[in-house]
C-alpha cells in the first residue's frame, strides 16, 4: 500500500516496536508484525494486532504494572 504519511513510499512486511502508555502504565512490545514504509519508516499494524496489543495493555494496567517490555508472540 502507498504510505499515507509521506505519500511516496510503498509498505513492506516487517516488524515494529510499539509503546503504549496510560495512567502510569507503559508497555513496550517488540517484534510486532507490521507494514513498514520503505521511504519514511512509518509503521502500520492491522486491526487484529492492534486489538490484541490494546487488550494486553489493559491487562497490564489492571495488574498494576508500571513498565513492562515484552516480545510479541503470535496467537
Amino acid at each position: 500500500m502507498k504510505c499515507v504519511i509521506c505519500k511516496f513510499g510503498e509498505t513492506r512486511p516487517g516488524t515494529a516496536t510499539i509503546t503504549l502508555s496510560r495512567d502510569g502504565t507503559t508497555l513496550v512490545v517488540k517484534g510486532v508484525p507490521a507494514s513498514v514504509c520503505a521511504n519514511c519508516g512509518e509503521e502500520y499494524v492491522d486491526e487484529g494486532t492492534a486489538a490484541r496489543l490494546l487488550s494486553t495493555a489493559e491487562d497490564a494496567a489492571r495488574a498494576g504494572v508500571q513498565v513492562d517490555v515484552r516480545e510479541y508472540i503470535a496467537a
